[in-house]
């Protein structure tokens, strides 16, 4: 899991201006507010995600990121519907998240709009900048 949310730490560094590298850590990810969720097939890690508090009945998907090896097969859309339908279950009625702007995350970007999320004002602690984009949904 550690080389997994390294590799996501990476990526964001690689794609991203240090002042909006906005990954949770390990310390953060186990923290009581946040619920963290592994996709696994045969005992293999391929992905991970989190939901995070941001008001009430308003949750942040954090730290969402597919093993590079397992892309393209439906398992970073499997991770998002298990996110936002455990959020529904929850009594969550917005469901937000932040990703770049940069070509490495246009799948990112494809994948949460096929979800139904739509870009939006920044959230939470987030502010405007090039790039980094908002993208919310109601549920």
């Amino acid at each position: 899991m550690v080389r997994l949310l390294q590799a996501h730490l990476d990526f964001a560094r690689e794609w991203s201006e240090p002042e909006n590298v906005h990954v949770f850590d390990a310390a953060e990810l186990s923290s009581d507010a946040v619920q963290f969720f592994a996709a696994r097939a045969e005992g293999r890690l391929l992905a991970v995600g989190a939901l995070s508090p941001v008001e009430e009945s308003h949750v942040e998907i954090k730290s969402m990121h597919t093993l590079e090896a397992a892309r393209g097969q439906g398992v970073g859309w499997a991770m998002l519907e298990r996110l936002v339908s455990t959020a529904y279950e929850q009594g969550c009625h917005r469901v937000s998240l932040e990703t770049g702007t940069g070509k490495a995350f246009a799948p990112a970007r494809r994948l949460y709009a096929r979800g139904g999320f739509k870009a939006c004002p920044p959230f939470a602690e987030y502010r405007h900048c090039p790039d980094s984009i908002c993208m919310t949904r109601r549920i």
